[in-house]
């Protein structure tokens, strides 16, 4: 039996919010989301294992870079340790030549750390080692409409991520 013209129609199934019988929960996929992106960074941070980086010492060199000279205990505070873990970091950093010290120059008792030109161009070959594996596995495992795919999935967990 056919209703009269005019009469609303029900959606179509997940057209109005209400989920489809098919679809995945939002916890379903938070969890699938999360283990993906875990074994992502894991497979990510092995590839660089030639600079010797630890995760924390990478860390703080990204920090330093993105926000320029500061203490060990803004460090420390910043990257959630304690001053004693983030002088140890810093020490095994300076010892290679990758973080420089100078006095703090609003108080003199202390030290600033700050990036040198080996710690940057150590950064950047890390930086590059995991893209250079992301580019190659994208273009050996997946097809023009896989990297579709992936490439507006991208677009939606940086909008989860910018929440």
């Amino acid at each position: 039996m056919s209703e009269p013209p005019g009469t609303p129609q029900p959606p179509p199934p997940g057209a109005s919010g209400s989920p489809d019988p098919g679809d995945p929960t939002p916890q379903e996929v938070a969890t699938d989301l999360a283990a993906v992106v875990g074994r992502l960074l894991r497979r990510l941070r092995t590839t660089s294992s030639d600079s010797l980086l630890s995760p924390s010492q990478r860390s703080v060199l990204a920090r330093l870079e993105g926000e320029g000279p500061a203490t060990t205990a803004a460090l420390a505070r910043a990257e959630l340790v304690r001053p004693q873990s983030m002088r140890l970091t810093l020490g095994a950093l300076e010892s290679r030549g990758l973080v420089g010290r100078a006095p703090d120059p609003s108080d003199g008792r202390k030290s600033v750390m700050s990036l040198t030109d080996l710690g940057r161009a150590t950064l950047a070959g890390v930086r590059a080692a995991k893209h250079d594996w992301l580019t190659e596995a994208i273009a050996a495992e997946l097809d023009g409409a896989e990297r579709r795919a992936v490439a507006e999935a991208v677009v939606f967990i940086g909008r989860l991520v910018e929440q």
